[in-house]
């Protein structure tokens, strides 16, 4: 391991969590990073190999571990280098949301599924003509 630090905005955006150094700073600003469990607000602040990154980004929530310093925003296989993934695989494979019907508790519908069918609507239909 190497002492070097780095900006925590600049990592973000040469690991290609963040598409651009600008969104990166804002994602820093609004509090939805945290190095090693603390929360940190200012753009600036540095961050070390060894340290790990919380980032709640959309409905994502990842933790990363850091394992280099970039020097450039490089292609995806050199960004995916500088970090190691340790987020925790989700309690609901993709595979058994997608085979959710609209069938469920009150018509409920799992993310991502798209517009309802034809067959999902009427099964909406039926269920709302009950009450």
């Amino acid at each position: 391991m190497s002492d070097r630090v780095q900006r925590i905005d600049k990592w973000l955006w040469f690991a290609r969590i963040a598409k651009t150094r600008t969104l990166a700073a804002g994602f820093v600003s609004s509090g939805r990073i945290r190095i090693n469990r603390v929360k940190i607000t200012k753009p600036s602040a540095v961050v070390r190999p060894g340290d790990v990154i919380t980032s709640a980004i959309g409905r994502r929530v990842r933790v990363i571990k850091v394992v280099e310093i970039g020097s450039r925003r490089g292609p995806a296989p050199e960004a995916m280098g500088l970090y190691e993934d340790l987020t925790p695989p989700p309690d609901t494979p993709i595979s058994e949301i997608g085979q959710r019907r609209c069938d469920s508790a009150f018509g409920a519908r799992a993310p991502g599924m798209g517009r309802p069918t034809k067959r999902d609507r009427r099964l909406i239909d039926r269920w709302r003509s009950r009450g």
